[in-house]
């Protein structure tokens, strides 16, 4: 049966600079954006892919970003809303390690953590550049059980695929679903995060390579265009405002 239902999970919504979004652009501009997961209902298990930011982690480390964040926009209310708990969530596919990406891990103790070798190497122990992005460290425990995201495609379950989309971070991966009677479900997490950035092949402003970044970015929209994939953007309201929200469901 394969990937069954899918729901988009609201994180809430963070301020960055435009220039962030479209790097070296529009400087001193502010712009809040949404942050989202993405819950697979699987015949093999519950597969999250991220787990968006923690509100009191932001504000400790970066109240700059003036996090927006209710009690049913956490990850435990995001469940509920589909009718799970933490217990019944089976692994989480990271796309990477940066904190809006991660900080609802803390809820999920139980839960195997899918992520590349070098990409948990990078959070860490971070280069200078990449310590904001890596604020948060609550995914790695003592007792953490990883498996690891290993060559360029890795196939977790039968329709679920993590492609390699590396130079925003290290390790970064983008999610491509196959669901039975719909076009694939392609969530590109931060290979670029609007619409515009999209079209115009623009990467965000904070990265690990840029030329590894637009060179993903490139692959990925080839990838969307030859398999006529759904394409869902990460960091673009008015893009979030048109996807089905939790608990409506793909």
């Amino acid at each position: 049966m394969g990937v069954e239902r899918v729901w988009l999970l609201d994180s809430g919504t963070l301020v960055i600079d435009q220039s962030h979004i479209t790097w070296n652009v529009g400087c001193g501009t502010p712009v809040r954006f949404p942050v989202y997961s993405v819950l697979i209902e699987h015949d093999e298990g519950l597969f999250l892919f991220d787990s968006g930011f923690d509100k009191g982690t932001v504000e400790e480390l970066l109240p700059f970003e003036l996090p927006e964040q209710t009690e049913e926009q956490t990850l435990l209310g995001q469940l509920d809303k589909c009718g799970y708990g933490p217990g019944d969530v089976t692994a989480v596919l990271n796309s990477h390690l940066h904190f809006d990406h991660c900080g609802g891990q803390r809820h999920l103790p139980d839960a195997v953590t899918w992520v590349d070798k070098e990409e948990l190497r990078h959070a860490l122990v971070p280069e200078s550049f990449e310590r904001l992005g890596y604020a948060d460290k609550v995914f790695h425990r003592p007792d953490s059980e990883y498996r690891w995201l290993e060559g360029d495609v890795v196939e977790p379950a039968p329709g679920i695929k993590l492609i390699h989309t590396p130079g925003h971070t290290v390790g970064h991966r983008s999610l491509i679903l196959d669901k039975e009677g719909v076009a694939p479900l392609f969530f590109c997490a931060d290979v670029t995060y609007t619409q515009e950035s999209w079209d115009k092949e623009m990467i965000a402003g904070f990265h690990n390579d840029p030329t590894a970044n637009v060179e993903s970015l490139r692959r990925v929209k080839a990838l969307a265009a030859r398999t006529r994939a759904d394409v869902f953007l990460t960091h673009d309201m008015d893009a979030w405002s048109s996807y089905k929200h939790a608990p409506d469901h793909y």
